[in-house]
Order: C-alpha cells, then structure tokens, then sequence
C-alpha cells in the first residue's frame, strides 16, 4: 500500500468515526416534538387538585349575591334557621323574609303553628345540600351574628318562600324592603285565602286581617292596649312611623317580650328605619 493509500484510509476511518460520534450524541438529545409530547402526557396525568373555594367570612358576603356551589345542612333550628357547612366552617343562617312561630327561645312560649313549623324544616332539609343567596339591603348579620340569607334546595325549591307559601311562615319586614319581598307578601296572602297551615279554620287565634285596597295584609292596631301580644302579627312596615311602631312594642313588654322582633338591634327602639 502506498503511503497516499494509507492516508486516505486513516482519513476515512476519522471521517467514520466523527460521524458515528455525531449520530450517537444526536440521539441522547430529546427533540422539541418529543418534550411537547411528554409535557402533555406529563399534564394529562396529574391529578386534578380539589377547588376548595375562597373560605366564608362576612366581608366577602359584601362583594357577591350568592355563593357559588351547594352546602351541606348540618343542623335545622326551626323553621327560619338552620346551619350550614360553607368551606368548612359552620354557619348559622337567618332566613330573609320570613319567621315562624317560636319554638326554641327559652323566653317565650312555644306558638301556635311552632312544631309543625320546625318539623317541615326537618323534613326538607335535614340531609340536604342547598344554595345560597344573599340580599346587601338587608347587609350581612343580624344581631345575633346569624349571617342573612335565602336558601334553594338542589331540586331548585325556594325554601323561604315555600314555608309562606304553604302556611309555616309569616311573611317578615324588618326596616328595609328585601329583593322577594312583594313575592312573598302575595305567598301569605295566597296561602290566608287557601287556609293553609297555621290559617286553617281554628288553628291559630291571632292572624293578620285581610287586605287593604292596595292588596297588602295589616295588622290589627284598633286603641292602645289591645295589640295581640303572643305571636308574631306585625311588621315594620305595618307601622307609618317610629312612634307607631314603638308604642306596640312597649305595649307588648318592651325588649323582655318582642315577640314581633321590631326591636332587631336590641336597643330598645323599635323600627328605627322608619320617620
């Protein structure tokens, strides 16, 4: 072999070599279609992290209408209250718009109406899951710290005006007009003139009397002294004035005995939204 033949062969064999080396490192590096090809299957493997929602506090109730998704019921009090589970925290709720007849409060006695109340309350929600809707006109708490709310069950029942509806309820107005309110003014209208629950014939004594010429229930205020003091009868909205308003209140015992709830704020003035 010549020395030029020797040459070209070492040549060759280099040339060879370098290209081997060349395919062997390409091939260690991954190429862009197989990294987005592993990214996706990557994501597509990961399981899904649980959305547990921004927790409960007063101040966001200032911001939304609702709560988004359906809570569980974890205890029903009576016919206007019950406590629900919002992203772990327990929080008792005020029905807007309505009460029933007392039941638990150690100071008063047990209403006409009461049990049956409470007993419908545990029958529909006792289990369930429901949602919630808030109303800023009424704001945020009561005076109790109970947070104001409506309550639909997952069937799509309105809880609040359903117990109005069908006699469990009276209607209630405290100061302000709410969102339902002209809903369920007509749901206790329509459920007095159907004599449904607590307006059946000779189930309860006291009730409101029927409308006036603008189609809303009053109540009964003919002298002083002879207010119906046991059950719940009149709204703030019954009243045209504070003064009204405040004399049925010390008439029926002041802050020991507002069976009307008229005094809300526990200040001993009675409807204060009104002139």
């Amino acid at each position: 072999m010549t020395k030029w033949q020797k040459i070209m062969v070492v040549g060759v064999a280099l040339l060879i070599v370098v290209i081997v080396a060349i395919v062997v490192i390409g091939s260690g590096e991954p190429q862009a279609s197989d990294i987005k090809s592993s990214q996706v299957q990557e994501t597509s493997n990961v399981e899904p992290k649980e959305n547990t929602g921004t927790p409960f506090t007063p101040a966001t109730l200032t911001t939304k209408s609702e709560d988004s998704g359906l809570f569980n019921v974890v205890k029903v009090v009576d016919g206007d209250t019950l406590s629900v589970n919002i992203n772990g925290k327990i929080t008792t709720l005020r029905l807007i718009g309505i009460n029933t007849p007392e039941t638990v409060d150690p100071r008063k006695p047990v209403e006409c109406f009461g049990r049956e109340a409470s007993a419908k309350a545990h029958a529909l929600l006792d289990g369930k899951r429901v949602r919630l809707e808030y109303d800023q006109s009424q704001g945020v708490l009561d005076k109790y710290g109970r947070t104001l709310a409506y309550v639909f069950l997952e069937d799509g029942l309105f809880f609040n005006k359903y117990m109005i509806a069908e006699g469990y309820a009276y209607e209630y107005t405290y100061n302000l007009p709410y969102k339902y309110q002209a809903e369920f003014k007509q749901a206790q209208k329509d459920a007095e003139v159907g004599e449904k629950g607590l307006w059946a014939p000779g189930v309860c004594e006291a009730k409101s009397t029927p409308s006036t010429s603008s189609g809303q229930a009053i109540p009964t205020l003919p002298q002083a002294g002879s207010y119906n003091c046991s059950s719940n009868t009149y709204n703030c909205t019954d009243f045209s004035t504070h003064a009204e308003a405040q004399t049925v209140f010390e008439a029926c015992g002041g802050a020991s005995n507002d069976v009307h709830e008229l005094d809300r704020e526990g200040d001993g003035l009675a409807c204060e939204g009104l002139p």
